[in-house]
């Protein structure tokens, strides 16, 4: 039986719609989901919508419309997002309104409660309403939230804590062991040195006034909701429906050789600190592994829809396409750090790696399978170093794309992944089939050329299933292959003489970059 493994996106609030940096983790998270099936896991990979925010509030207030009326609208566009993204969830969680997470919610409050971990007390504190958090003067910058720099709000009111501060010893033994792995490593020293530095209790409620009446009641007490982020982070295991003894959620978390979140830096925190002490206290096992990434910019600032400098994923993926946006993501972007996006590397990456090379590539070896051997792919004859060469890349590119993604690094993947691209348009260049065709006493060397050449390519279709998925099944298909059935690189060769090919459709046309005004 396959392992299995549980991997998340976070939930984003729906106070508008998303920006580039969502689809950034889900194109992220999707591919890991996407490769680990691939080495034989059994994958539940889940996404959602944060609905039960202050944000949402404010924000339907500002457009004078409901929360309620809010969030169903703009739960639309994230979920579209995804489906354009080529994202293959196994779930769409609401927190508003199913009623898997809203009993997990509270299940995992009472059960927080009866180790008593919970408690009220009087608070004051500086409130920002784009984290969602408070902070202490020391960690404000300037006055201002770290995040969106704007002022915090001065919030006194009753609120009921979480004993955080009681888990402190077993989170420093969780991160120091690995039992709770944060990748990179550099997000793992950053929060160790936050745990060991002293946990303080941390707010669990709003009252309901400053709430407007919007979020899941705390239990037993109809005067306050819970605080966003507690009912929040509740998703990943309500989703799989822990507390109606789901099957999905013995084998998708408890039994799980995986449990992974993917989350942006801003709410490691939240993810690594908050999140596993909360499981702990409600005798819950914990996530195995936290992967951070880091932010896209634009000019040096975060992508945010508070600052407004969105860069809209829908209008990208209507004027580019979805290949090219996912694969600029994944292939551009360092999954561990920022990186500043702009139009003009995107379609320069666009072209030069899809359009002249993994497309040119394609339309070569389908054309001339086409034209010299009428589609039918021809077995091989004698092999000479070219083949050897081509056959050493393709095993170097399988087990570097492999290592690389063990390590949740999507963008060294992909270049060498490329290698084999370069490598693979090298040997048609070497051997110049166009040349062999002309002279009737080489017609062997012409098969042999052809056979190993639509194999590489048959090979760049299998490794790019993570990456790019339809763009991927297209290829293996249009080589006569179905994309679970492709061998792997020690027997890439297989099943191949005999097989026929059709010339390949027009899969990455140029991207003409618009003229300078």
């Amino acid at each position: 039986m396959a392992e299995a493994a549980f991997i998340s996106t976070t939930i984003p609030y729906v106070n508008a719609q998303p920006h580039l940096g969502h689809a950034f983790e889900y194109s992220q998270a999707d591919a890991y989901a996407r490769h680990m099936a691939s080495q034989g896991m059994d994958v539940y990979f889940l996404s959602g919508s944060d609905e039960n925010s202050l944000k949402n509030v404010l924000a339907a207030e500002k457009e004078g419309i409901t929360a309620r009326e809010l969030v169903d609208r703009n739960v639309v566009f994230f979920e579209q997002m995804a489906a354009d993204l080529q994202t293959k969830l196994s779930r769409f969680i609401r927190t508003s309104v199913e009623q898997d997470h809203i009993d997990g919610a509270i299940e995992i409050w009472r059960r927080m409660e009866a180790s008593g971990d919970i408690y009220a007390k009087d608070y004051e504190g500086l409130y920002c309403v784009g984290c969602e958090q408070f902070y202490s003067p020391a960690e404000l910058i300037d006055g201002k939230c770290p995040e969106h720099l704007t002022v915090p709000d001065l919030v006194s009111e009753r609120n009921y804590f979480f004993r955080l501060s009681n888990y402190q010893d077993k989170l420093l033994a969780a991160l120091e062991s690995g039992e709770l792995k944060v990748v990179p490593e550099s997000r793992l020293n950053e929060v160790t040195s936050f745990v060991r530095s002293g946990l303080e209790d941390i707010s669990i409620s709003r009252s309901t006034g400053r709430a407007r009446g919007w979020g899941i009641p705390v239990p037993g007490d109809d005067n306050q909701v819970m605080y966003v982020w507690i009912d929040a982070l509740t998703n990943y295991t309500n989703a799989l429906g822990w507390t109606r003894d789901a099957e999905e959620y013995q084998k998708y978390w408890v039994d799980a050789a995986k449990r992974v979140h993917v989350v942006g830096k801003g709410v490691t925190r939240f993810h690594v600190v908050y999140w596993p002490a909360m499981l702990m206290s409600a005798g819950l096992p914990m996530p195995t592994e936290v992967v951070v990434h880091g932010y896209i910019t634009a000019s040096g600032q975060k992508l945010s829809k508070s600052t407004g400098n969105v860069i809209d994923p829908a209008d990208l993926i209507a004027r580019f396409g979805s290949h090219a946006v996912r694969y600029f993501l994944l292939a551009e972007f360092s999954p561990f750090i920022d990186g500043d996006f702009s139009e003009e590397r995107l379609i320069a990456r666009y072209n030069a790696d899809l359009a002249n090379g993994l497309g040119n590539l394609l339309s070569r070896a389908t054309s001339m399978t086409v034209r010299y051997r009428d589609g039918v792919i021809p077995a091989p004859a004698e092999i000479g170093d070219p083949e050897r060469s081509l056959a050493e890349q393709l095993v170097a590119s399988e087990q570097a794309s492999i290592a690389a993604m063990a390590g949740y690094d999507h963008r060294e993947a992909l270049a060498r992944i490329w290698d084999l691209v370069r490598r693979t348009n090298a040997y048609v260049d070497e051997r110049a089939p166009w040349h062999l065709a002309k002279d009737p006493e080489q017609a062997a060397a012409l098969d042999t050329t052809l056979h190993y050449l639509i194999g590489a390519v048959r090979q760049l279709g299998r490794l790019l299933l993570p990456f790019l998925p339809e763009a991927a099944e297209t290829i293996v298909r249009t080589l006569g292959a179905e994309p679970d059935k492709v061998p792997g690189a020690q027997n890439w060769l297989d099943a191949l003489a005999g097989v026929q090919v059709t010339k390949s459709p027009a899969l990455f046309p140029r991207i003409e970059a618009p003229a300078e005004a």
